[in-house]
């Protein structure tokens, strides 16, 4: 194991000191050294965390680092391969990779499946790497970031699940005061039979299993999102245009805004069968509870003006089965925020087998 402080110095003695990047549960050590500090970009997804470090080398000359987690490398190719290569406009940057699926390490498939392509992905990109397992891999990083430097290319390391050492300790703040699980109880409790929920990855469909699960609440079918963050809206999207069935979005604030442009597409095409739940407790709760920066977005305002008819908030117990009675039962396209706690659960299932939960959704 490394420690966090002996990564962050390697980059200090290049005269790399900004960050930017998407919060990841492997470098969640690195969010939490990096929090409230000045140069320090939480971005919304990973091509615009590569494009903001972009800017900030045009203006100073100076490497940005960049964080992700494998999955989200593909968020990342465009302007990776676009702008920053080598035969391109050949600007260096630094990628912290945390590796999500890496051999021998017991994950789950989506994970698993990333996992095994990433070095061929690099290797394509045509990125120098190295894997950091442990201080004697710190050197190898330093030694790709000073030919990074010198020749004006991309340098990156994959780091494994459990490599850094945990340093910081970190109390999850709620921001707001709705039980989440109590939510989802009563949102369950009052769906038709034949309601289709596509729910999206993290705790939120972990979280719609275990509720099931607990109050033997079997009202409609799940697709579970396992993978695809800020695609929630997108597939149910398409689901929806071809059916009468009820179909019920719910995303997180993370995956709301890592595709933003999804949901006026939602707000241009979606049918009114189509009713959309934003959970939103302000945070990156799976991965560190990192903000999102959602509390001064408007999304009321927001939402109205990418086409959604009806705007519902939910801030409390407060009549909350009416008001979720008349979010369900609207007959135009329909937006609900709803303000929730972190999640409070332990040892949340996960979805297995999962061709059989898209044949059961299905049927």
């Amino acid at each position: 194991m490394i420690e966090i402080e002996s990564l962050v110095n390697i980059l200090k003695k290049n005269n790399s000191d900004f960050y930017t990047g998407v919060p990841d549960s492997i470098l969640k050590e690195l969010s939490m050294y990096l929090q409230n500090k000045k140069n320090h970009i939480v971005a919304t997804n990973e091509g615009s965390a590569i494009s903001i470090g972009i800017g900030y080398y045009l203006s100073t000359k100076k490497i940005p680092v960049i964080y992700m987690q494998n999955s989200g490398l593909s968020n990342a190719i465009n302007p990776l391969i676009s702008i920053a290569n080598k035969n391109v406009y050949s600007i260096p940057l630094i990628l912290i990779i945390g590796w999500r699926g890496s051999p021998n390490i017991n994950d789950e498939p989506q994970h698993v499946e990333k996992g095994k392509i990433t070095r061929n992905l690099l290797d394509l990109l045509k990125i120098k790497y190295t894997i950091i397992e442990n201080a004697k891999d710190l050197k190898k990083f330093a030694s790709i970031i000073k030919n990074a430097k010198k020749n004006n290319e991309i340098a990156a390391c994959l780091i494994k699940k459990g490599t850094i050492k945990k340093s910081f300790s970190r109390k999850k703040i709620n921001k707001f005061n709705l039980d989440k699980e109590y939510f989802l109880k009563i949102l369950l409790e009052n769906l038709n039979k034949k309601s289709q929920i596509i729910s999206s990855t993290g705790y939120n469909s972990r979280e719609i299993m275990y509720v099931r699960k607990k109050y033997n609440i079997r009202n409609g079918k799940d697709f579970y999102m396992v993978g695809g963050m800020g695609h929630t809206s997108s597939v149910a999207l398409g689901y929806s245009l071809n059916t009468k069935k009820k179909i019920i979005c719910i995303d997180g604030d993370g995956s709301f805004l890592m595709h933003l442009g999804s949901i006026k597409s939602v707000g241009s095409f979606g049918s009114n069968n189509l009713k959309y739940i934003l959970l939103n407790n302000n945070t990156h709760d799976s991965v560190g509870g990192q903000s999102t920066f959602m509390n001064n977005v408007n999304i009321k305002k927001l939402t109205n003006s990418l086409g959604f008819k009806n705007y519902y908030k939910i801030t409390s117990k407060l009549d909350i089965n009416k008001k979720i009675k008349s979010f369900l039962n609207s007959k135009k396209l329909s937006f609900l925020e709803v303000c929730v706690t972190n999640c409070k659960l332990k040892n949340l299932p996960r979805p297995i087998n999962l061709k059989n939960i898209k044949k059961i959704f299905m049927s």
